[in-house]
């Protein structure tokens, strides 16, 4: 990962975000992955123990609102 400074809004869009995301190799992204895991779970720890996640029957489809 190479940390940047960038001042432009379009660095904040989930866009450049997913593009940034892309970028990182299978390592990188799940390093990141860890990193949020261990940030929720600092915040939150209660956090493990929950088990009411229920599976969604049919298709899953990503909608972008532009």
């Amino acid at each position: 990962m190479k940390p940047t400074i960038g001042h432009d809004r379009e660095q904040e869009s989930i866009e450049a975000k997913t593009r940034w995301f892309k970028s990182l190799s299978i390592a990188d992204r799940i390093e990141v992955f860890c990193n949020f895991t261990d940030m929720a779970l600092s915040v939150n720890p209660k956090l493990q123990g929950q088990n009411n996640a229920k599976p969604i029957a049919g298709r899953i489809q990503i909608i972008s609102a532009t």
